[in-house]
Parts: C-alpha cells; structure tokens; sequence
C-alpha cells in the first residue's frame, strides 16, 4: 500500500518518513504474542493496545495489527471483557474490568476493516467483539449510560464517566458500521450510541464531574457524541483552560504539564469538525516531545520544560500523533473514523 501525505496538510507538522519510524518504533514494542506494551518492561492496557494497532494500520503495517487483534481474542475473558493492565509478561496486573477498555475493540476492528478490506478476518473475530460490547451493554444504567468499571467478579462501581461513556458510544457506532460490512447488522448497537448522545447534550449531570481533565473537554467532539456548532462552540469555551500556546495541550487544567496524546487527541477533535487548521496547529507542537527514534515523550513539564513522567516515552503516544497526522492529511483509508464535517 501506497501512503499518500497531503503535503499542505502536514507541512511542518510530521513527514511520511517520521510517522513511518514512529510506526517501526512502536511495532518494537511489540511482544511475540502479538501484545504491545506502553515500553519495553512496561504494561499494556487494552484501550492503548487497540490505539497503537490503528496507528500501525494507519502506516500499512497489517500484519502486526492483526496480531495485536489476535492477541486480544486469545486473552478475553470468558464473560466477554479484559483485566485493566497486563504485565510484560502477559500476566494480569491489574484484575480491574473497564467498560471503556473493553468497548475500543469496536473501533479498533472497524479501522482495521477499512484499512485491509480483510472480510475474512472480520469475520473471525467477530465473535470476540460481539461478547466485548455484550459485558459493555451488560454495564448500562436505565438512562443508557455506561458505568466505568467493576472489580472482576464484584458490583460494578456507582458511576459514569463523560469521555469512557463518549468513547464507548463511538465504539459501538464504530462496531455497528463494521457489522453491516459484513452482513451482521446490529441496530441495538446504534441505538445504545444514541441513548449516550442524548444524555450528553441534555443531562452532562449524569457523569461523575472531571472538568479538571482536558479529555472530559475535548472527548465528546472527538467521538462524535457533540457534533456542528455546539462541538465548535465546546472546543472554544475551555480554550484557554486547557491549551498552553505554541505548547500544547494540558493533561489537567491546574499543572503546566503537556501531553503529546492529548495534544494529538484535542488535534482529533478539531479536525473532526473541519478546523483543519488549529488541527494542524496542535499537532505541530508535538514535535518537541518527539525523539530521533521516532518515540515521543509522555509529558513535559512547563515552565522547566522537564520530561515527566522523567524520561517515559510511551506506544501508545506515539499512535496518537499517527492518528491525528491521518485525520489532518488522509493518510489511511480510514482516516475518516473521527471526522464528522461534511467534506
């Protein structure tokens, strides 16, 4: 496959050779087993390992996306849903059960089907993504929104949150898209997406409060939960709370620390709408995290410009920035997966 780069789209932002090093860095981090984890030694949480297999579908690398997928249907557990971390090794860090975590598999898969047009794989992994979003649906409330998580084989926690509950709406959008790709049609998902749509735009009480958050700002733009002039009307209003000029984007609104992810996230976001240009713009402040090996830093940390978490350069970082450059510049058959304007 021949990647394309709209050169006006991603001039000064990232060149197709530095997203392609940033694919190969990200696909060293790759266990045998098809995992991949945050860094060498580290842990892999399945929402980061679906991100970091888009991003490496973005840049063609199939192969090792399809593994990624694989690895994830080896080790769901039999009530459809996966643990929070696992370690290097493969064993399970951390027991907890995240409704989020566990719904990405639907984008993830309709990504990859746009990417490969693979039916045959869709297919056979089917099975795995329909148990996902059956224990998803499992954890709804009676106004349709998802509780967060639960300790395995204990009562879920008592509450929602805003981005998991945005994000979860794009998974099942996402799912259902894929199922009707292949002759699976599942309305149910569709209407679950849209129940959550209704109680954010009417009820935002509903979600456990994380206005500190920059993802609780930008998520439900980048989703699809908000859409036309009230997502440019949502991105405008908390600008200046969450977005350090010619920095980047804060993680929290009360710490000057900036985050590539959610710098390439916010870009997401934008370009969703069609504001190509502060898109653009975000992403391009990226490139003081990103290092000569196509990794990029976690966080820095302002005014003393210190990396923080000190040193850590993460996967799934790196495939943020691979998944704005693609929503900017159309890298990918898929490159539409987070925009809603009309082009």
């Amino acid at each position: 496959m021949t990647v394309v780069v709209h050169a006006d789209a991603l001039e000064d932002v990232a060149t197709r050779a530095e997203l392609a090093h940033s694919a190969d860095w990200i696909a060293a981090r790759q266990r045998p087993n098809g995992m991949i984890a945050w860094f060498d030694g580290g842990h892999c949480d399945p929402w980061n390992h679906v991100e970091t297999a888009m991003a490496l579908d973005v840049m063609a690398r199939h192969d090792e996306a399809a593994r990624a997928y694989r690895w994830l249907a080896e080790t769901q557990r039999e009530d459809g849903a996966w643990h929070n971390y696992y370690a290097w090794d493969g064993s399970v860090e951390d027991a907890k059960l995240d409704s989020n975590v566990c719904a990405y598999l639907g984008t993830g898969l309709w990504h990859h089907h746009l990417c490969t047009g693979d039916r045959a794989f869709a297919r056979a992994i089917w099975p795995t993504l329909e148990r996902a979003l059956a224990w998803v649906l499992g954890m709804r409330r009676p106004d349709g929104t998802v509780l967060w998580a639960r300790e395995a084989d204990a009562t879920p926690w008592d509450y929602a949150l805003l981005t998991g509950s945005c994000s979860i709406r794009h998974a099942l959008e996402s799912a259902a898209r894929l199922g009707d790709a292949i002759g699976e049609p599942r309305p149910a998902w569709r209407a679950a997406a849209e129940r959550i749509d209704a109680v954010v735009g009417g009820d935002l009480g509903a979600f456990e409060p994380k206005d500190r958050w920059a993802m609780d700002w930008y998520y439900p733009v980048l989703t699809g939960a908000v859409r036309g002039e009230a997502a440019a009307a949502r991105l405008a209003e908390r600008w200046d709370a969450f977005v350090l000029e010619g920095l980047g984007v804060r993680c929290v609104a009360d710490e000057r620390w900036v985050t590539a992810s959610e710098t390439a996230e916010c870009a997401m976001a934008h370009a969703a709408i069609g504001d190509v240009d502060t898109a653009r713009a975000l992403l391009r402040t990226t490139r003081r995290h990103r290092d000569a090996d196509g990794a990029y830093l976690t966080g820095i940390a302002y005014p003393q410009r210190v990396a923080f978490p000190a040193e850590e350069r993460t996967a799934y970082t790196a495939a943020a920035v691979i998944l704005a450059a693609d929503a900017i510049g159309d890298l990918s058959p898929a490159s539409q997966v987070f925009r809603y304007d009309a082009r």
